[in-house]
């Protein structure tokens, strides 16, 4: 795995931590346990999509290698996601629901980046992505 895909898979997890415990609730209630458990497994699912990736890890759109095992066998952006509900998660587990209205532009900026991406991957894998597409989610 090269060194920008290591980074960025590894990245969030003790910023999550710093926060996690810089907010810990003297007093816990169903929305924050909720939050913390939705918090824990999207980073969790987001860090097992990037290392599934390995090399094929891009900020930018570019078609490398048509990764279809593991979370990709089901879904085409576990990374975007499962970001998503680590997102929710953090919102929750700070009692800030208000917080889930940012969601909106966020969900909307994914969208856009995987249809980019569906674009360019289709150009370069053809009939093998637009079968791999017809069989997964998002």
């Amino acid at each position: 795995m090269n060194s920008d895909a290591r980074f960025v898979m590894i990245a969030p997890i003790p910023a999550i931590a710093i926060i996690t415990l810089s907010f810990l609730p003297r007093h816990w209630s169903p929305v924050p346990a909720a939050g913390l458990l939705l918090m824990v497994a999207g980073l969790a699912l987001v860090t097992l999509a990037r290392w599934q990736l390995g090399n094929a890890f891009s900020i930018a759109p570019r078609a490398t290698t048509l990764v279809t095992r593991g979370l990709y066998a089901r879904i085409r952006n576990p990374v975007y996601l499962f970001g998503i509900v680590m997102l929710a998660g953090l919102f929750l587990y700070l009692r800030r629901p208000w917080l889930l209205a940012v969601l909106l532009p966020i969900v909307t900026v994914q969208v856009v980046r995987s249809r980019r991406e569906a674009k360019v991957l289709e150009a370069k894998f053809g009939d093998a992505y637009r079968e791999y597409r017809a069989r997964t989610w998002f």
